[in-house]
């Protein structure tokens, strides 16, 4: 989906402020999720209108965003005795 796709599914409820798909920085493709930004009003019609609902082959799962919570993003790492963190596969 692009993002004019996602702007035209959540417009056939209301006023779309934003939207957007997130795309991953490496591989250039969707990474599976976007935010769409719209008035109250509008939003749980939205919500109501399209959780479940089947596009491009895949039933959607929408809901409001919530805010980020402390420990996440950023993945973990892996400490080994004598190494920096970051992921090492060891070797027997």
């Amino acid at each position: 989906m692009k993002d004019e796709e996602l702007l035209s599914l959540f417009s056939e409820f209301g006023e779309v402020t934003s939207s957007k798909i997130i795309i991953d920085k490496f591989t250039k493709r969707s990474r599976g999720f976007g935010f769409v930004e719209m008035p109250d009003e509008v939003a749980q019609a939205a919500i109501d209108g399209l959780n479940g609902r089947e596009v491009m082959g895949l039933a959607l799962r929408v809901n409001e965003a919530r805010p980020k919570t402390e420990g996440t993003g950023g993945g973990g790492g892996y400490r080994d005795n004598n190494r920096e963190g970051g992921y090492n596969r060891r070797e027997n």
